[in-house]
């Protein structure tokens, strides 16, 4: 079977957009390419968890005769789309990457976001598989697999997780834009670590009606693409259908306007030699074209080090229940089993105190967008490590610290942010950029980020697709 290549990454969404209304491309004929190019890669990738290829090819029709008949639903009509296993879809039963039979209590109703999704025409290609219920940010996980990581064509690496099919499936071009979910990185570490733009929405922007429930204070829906234009035309389309509102309309962002944060500490301990060079190149060309950048000293970061270990076992072993849990252990990863079971060590007063300390100190560290309009980091500590090297308990610990280190703090301080592609390293893996901003500024941070985006090379091509084998 001959491969068609991706039908729009070449073109970013809008372009297809508009070669869809010109009649140079059918809805159609990209869901056929996408789903021949998950026929031929994914059997290696594992991106996939379920591919509904014959309701996807009947929407794709559905949306060309639309067009064709002068209804146009906006940007992301016909746009095929992957949705990380555990949001709700009618007709495909999710998993949130168990073997446990978690779909009754799950329950059946579709929720606002995946409403919007089908509203605005998008096209659902199928699910994506993910760490088992969403407790995990390296991306391995035993109960239902670790998908593979397309920029490594010879060794099985980390993808990231806890969207880790997501990440996989965008970046080998299997989709043109992903769904995934953050509650301490869960989009922007698979977004770094799969050479891909990532976006973490404010709390409470997106409902997560519909969607299973990690840790619900701090569950964020997110989108992975393969551009900050992309993120942000997804963002502003889907957030029209969900939220009602139109977004105040803003002006591109010009480097001269921007004072980039830079952390006095925390954000930029323990990185690898190859992320620090290129983070320090990348600041480097930020200043040389403008940008402002100034030191600033975020209080509390070291707050969240209390907060998840608290919160994520007490919620999810709620959720579960103790009987079902006790009763079910030895079907989940044992990793996160150990971790669930932390929670029946958790007193109510430990939770609650740990609640309010968030509060107080998403208080506190709002003060630092007084002097600065991005906090700016490297997205995790390290490039993707070899799945093979977490055998070693302690290396897997160590992983683990590392790529949630720089990015729970959006969470745990009510903050949104994005991630962007910042190079690779002397091996030739992808790196990640973080943005921080404040919650709700979803609009600037990525006006913000395509000025940045613009001064970074872009990345090559993951070395899956190297090989003229694969072309």
């Amino acid at each position: 079977m001959t491969m068609p290549r991706d039908p729009i990454a070449g073109l970013g969404i809008a372009g297809f957009a508009k070669a869809l209304r010109q009649g140079k491309a059918t809805s159609e004929q990209a869901v056929l390419d996408y789903l021949a190019r998950i026929e031929v890669l994914d059997p290696l990738l594992q991106a996939y968890e379920q591919v509904d290829a014959e309701r996807a090819l009947a929407t794709a029709r559905a949306m060309d005769s639309l067009l064709t008949n002068g209804v146009d639903l906006g940007p992301l009509m016909g746009v095929p789309v992957s949705v990380k296993d555990l949001f709700i879809i009618d007709g495909i039963i999710p998993h949130v990457g168990s073997n446990l039979p978690i779909q009754e209590k799950l329950g059946r109703e579709e929720g606002p976001f995946i409403r919007a999704l089908k509203m605005s025409g998008c096209i659902i290609l199928g699910t994506t598989r993910m760490v088992e219920f969403a407790l995990g940010i390296t991306g391995n996980s035993t109960s239902r697999g670790t998908p593979w990581n397309p920029w490594d064509d010879q060794h099985h690496r980390l993808p990231g997780g806890s969207s880790s099919g997501a990440g996989v499936a965008l970046a080998a071009g299997l989709c043109a834009l992903s769904i995934g979910s953050d509650t301490g990185g869960s989009v922007r570490v698979p977004a770094a670590m799969c050479g891909l733009f990532g976006l973490k929405t404010t709390a409470g922007l997106w409902p997560n009606n519909g969607v299973f429930p990690l840790e619900p204070n701090t569950d964020t829906i997110g989108l992975l693409t393969r551009s900050a234009c992309d993120a942000a035309l997804a963002f502003e389309t889907l957030n029209r259908y969900i939220t009602k509102k139109e977004s105040t309309r803003q002006r591109p962002v010009t480097l001269d306007q921007i004072t980039l944060g830079v952390p006095s500490r925390y954000f930029l301990e323990g990185l690898s030699r190859g992320v620090q060079i290129a983070f320090e190149r990348a600041l480097a060309e930020f200043e040389r074209h403008g940008a402002k950048l100034r030191t600033v000293d975020i209080p509390h970061l070291d707050g969240r080090e209390q907060y998840f270990p608290i919160a994520m076992p007490a919620h999810l072993l709620a959720w579960l229940g103790e009987d079902n849990f006790l009763a079910n252990r030895q079907q989940i990863d044992p990793i996160i089993a150990a971790r669930i079971a932390v929670g029946f060590d958790i007193s109510a007063h430990d939770y609650l105190a740990s609640a309010e300390a968030r509060r107080r100190h998403a208080k506190a560290a709002s003060q630092v967008f007084d002097t600065a309009d991005i906090i700016v980091s490297p997205t995790t500590q390290a490039p993707p490590q070899r799945v093979q090297e977490l055998n070693n308990p302690d290396v897997a610990m160590q992983a683990a610290m590392g790529m949630s280190r720089n990015t729970q703090p959006a969470n745990y301080l009510d903050w949104c942010a994005v991630t962007l592609p910042m190079g690779t390293d002397a091996s030739g893996l992808p790196l990640g950029l973080q943005l921080n901003a404040p919650g709700h500024a979803e609009t600037r941070a990525l006006l913000i980020a395509a000025s940045l985006e613009a001064l970074l090379a872009p990345p090559p091509q993951p070395k899956l697709f190297q090989g003229h084998s694969l072309h």
